[in-house]
This record gives C-alpha cells, sequence and structure tokens, in this order.
C-alpha cells in the first residue's frame, strides 16, 4: 500500500493525510478513546508516507520542534514568513 500511495505521488499523499486528519477530528468529537486511537495510527501513518514523498526528513521535522521549544505558539507563528 505505501508503494502504491508514493507511486501516486504528492498530490495523492497529501489527500489522505486530509482524510485521515478528518477521520481523527470527527474520532475525537465522538470520544470514543480506541476510535481515536485507531485513527490517529492512520494519520501519523499517512503523515509518514506524505513526508516521503515529499522528501522530507522526519528528524527535520523534530529538529524543527525542537527549535520551537520555550516559544509560545501565538509567538511562533507571528514570526514564520509570510508566504
Amino acid at each position: 500500500y505505501t508503494a502504491k500511495l508514493l507511486s501516486q505521488g504528492v498530490e495523492k499523499c497529501a489527500k489522505k493525510l486530509g482524510e485521515e486528519a478528518v477521520e481523527t477530528a470527527l474520532a475525537a468529537v465522538l470520544g470514543n478513546k480506541k476510535h481515536i486511537a485507531a485513527e490517529s495510527a492512520d494519520l501519523l501513518y499517512h503523515l509518514l508516507v506524505l513526508l516521503e514523498a515529499s522528501d522530507v526528513k522526519l528528524t527535520d521535522v523534530m529538529a524543527e520542534l525542537a527549535r520551537r521549544k520555550g516559544t509560545s505558539g501565538i509567538a511562533e507563528k507571528a514570526a514564520r514568513p509570510k508566504v
């Protein structure tokens, strides 16, 4: 399945990530912890696939999180370059 997703490109991988994000949010609203955990696993899997398809290393994501440590989310967002 992973190879199939990767062969379909970044756009397909991004679409799947979005679908899983919505399913995870809906599971959270319902409050079923097992369902939330299952959907979260799908979401994390599809994020990892998208990172691979985009040639972004998980270590780069982790480094970005480390860089933000101790910074308010509001301040961090305000400091981002406008694109």
